[in-house]
């Protein structure tokens, strides 16, 4: 598996930040009121940042020796697979935050408080799982063994 590489989460942010601007233009145009993201939205996310890196220490400790068990691969594979995409999921959602944002900005109508207030939360909770994420993703690594055998290399 590679590690989530910077460029994905650009595309990632880039593409919510433009999917939040659309929707809220798309919500003026045809004369319905701006989306403002649930209060719950930022703390589900930072909850979920906050599991995928309970999961990830154990992880950690085991590879590290602080732990009784040993690795299971699998488990570590799927506990990464989880931070990566919550890690994309993060961008994504950080990026819409930031596009309504944009969106309430470029208005000159002055943006009331509490949507304003959520919608900074949404993109600071994305950045958060982003952040979460990766950390979770650094913690599953696995160094490899000196004697894993190479593919194509054994001969007999």
């Amino acid at each position: 598996m590679k590690r989530t590489s910077a460029g994905i989460l650009i595309v990632a942010a880039v593409i919510g930040i433009g999917v939040g601007f659309l929707i809220d233009q798309v919500l003026t145009a045809t004369g319905r009121p701006t989306f403002t993201p649930a209060v719950t939205l930022p703390i589900l996310l930072v909850l979920l940042g906050a599991v995928v890196v309970a999961l990830a220490v154990p992880i950690r400790r085991a590879i590290h020796g602080s732990s009784a068990q040993a690795v299971n691969p699998f488990r570590a594979v799927r506990i990464a697979m989880l931070a990566k995409a919550s890690s994309i999921v993060g961008a994504a959602v950080g990026g819409i935050g930031l596009g309504l944002a944009l969106f309430l900005v470029t208005r000159p109508v002055t943006p009331s408080l509490g949507s304003m207030g959520t919608i900074l939360a949404t993109a600071a909770a994305g950045a958060l799982l982003i952040a979460a994420g990766l950390v979770a993703e650094h913690l599953c690594i696995i160094r490899k063994d000196d004697h894993d055998e190479q593919p194509g290399g054994d001969d007999a």
